[in-house]
């Protein structure tokens, strides 16, 4: 409508004053920040890249089943499927692995909160129950595939 929006008179408009270009920074010349040191953690990072990027996490190194499942994926481009896939699958053996890590240690852990699966009954019952009789068939299908092996042997 004529007189509206981007219409409207500039005199009257409130956003007027900010449309305008930021004025350029002079004398600014990039330089790459110094590297961060290495304290023997080994990083995973992109075939892409010839190194390290100058500053990179380590609080998680990569350990267990979890971290070869992840030099596998680094294996691969980032603009690869197959790379971020095998990320996904790694970050869920490393949710097994943290569960039998808290079991090692004496502590059960509580699946049903820290999953958040009190607010999924309470929320989405069907897809709960739908996910549960998944994981049972899945649970069943390997539980006689074990005994049908060792029939064989």
């Amino acid at each position: 409508m004529p007189g509206w929006g981007a219409d409207l008179d500039p005199a009257n408009r409130p956003a007027v004053p900010m449309e305008r270009t930021p004025p350029r920074l002079e004398h600014w010349h990039p330089e790459r920040p110094p590297e961060q040191p290495n304290r023997g953690v080994e990083v995973l990072h992109s075939v892409e890249r010839p190194g390290l990027t100058p500053v990179y996490g380590t609080t998680s190194p990569p350990r267990g089943l979890s971290g070869m499942i992840r030099r596998a994926a680094f294996r691969y481009s980032e603009n690869d499927m197959r790379h971020w896939m095998i990320l996904l699958l790694a970050d869920r053996v490393d949710v097994g692995e943290g569960i039998l890590e808290d079991l090692a240690h004496g502590h059960v852990p509580n699946l049903w909160k820290e999953m958040g699966l009190a607010s999924e009954w309470r929320h989405n019952r069907v897809g709960l129950v739908r996910k549960a009789m998944i994981l049972g068939a899945l649970v069943g299908v390997a539980v006689w595939a074990l005994k049908q092996r060792d029939r064989r042997y």
